[in-house]
């Protein structure tokens, strides 16, 4: 079987893909996403994604090795919000989306590099944020959790408590959607 590299650094999507119990290394790619590319959201998280299999494949050229990356953002009001990285950013996105239901997409590609052949895929999913206090939203902000987070929230962690409901896949809000994964993976001649 091939050898499987994730190139990503996110422990939600290495904790993802170990659910497949498949054998997988980790590489963080260096590729520098920009979230204004103008492309539709679906495409845009493709491309990213495929940005960061690209870079990483470069490190192991003629390798037996299929290679995974994925890209994730929330798109509210026909709006990207990517990571906000500073408290009032985070307090304005939380704010904004406060009642009101979002779409979180992620663009994933699959790279065999030996062969070059490619694929990538892109999913959404809907998530509707409860009405929420201003003091709720002050506590979850003050607790630094959404600051390197898409849209400024973890459903798989305490952002959760933000979270009304949800029309889609878990998995692919959290940054790896996996049934779409394992059946491209299939068609890489990966035994799951």
């Amino acid at each position: 079987m091939s050898k499987i590299i994730l190139a990503s650094a996110s422990p939600r999507r290495k904790e993802l893909l170990k659910k497949l119990q498949i054998p997988f290394t980790v590489e963080a790619s260096n590729y520098d996403e920009n979230i204004n590319l103008k492309l539709k959201p679906l495409e845009l998280a493709k491309e990213l994604s495929n940005g960061k299999v690209q870079a990483v494949a470069k490190n192991h050229k003629n390798e037996d090795a299929i290679v995974i990356g994925a890209d994730t953002f929330v798109v509210f009001k026909n709006k990207i919000l990517g990571k906000p990285h500073t408290a009032k950013k985070a307090k304005e996105m939380i704010k904004e989306m406060n009642g009101k239901s979002h779409s979180v997409i992620t663009g994933f590609t699959v790279l065999d590099i030996k062969s070059g052949r490619k694929a990538s895929k892109a999913v959404e999913s809907r998530v509707f944020f409860r009405k929420l206090t201003n003091k709720e939203i002050d506590d979850y902000i003050r607790i630094g959790e959404p600051l390197d987070k898409a849209g400024a929230y973890a459903i798989q962690e305490f952002g959760a408590i933000l979270i009304e409901k949800i029309e889609g896949d878990y998995t692919n809000i959290v940054g790896l959607p996996l049934a779409p994964l394992i059946e491209e993976l299939k068609k890489f001649g990966i035994k799951l």
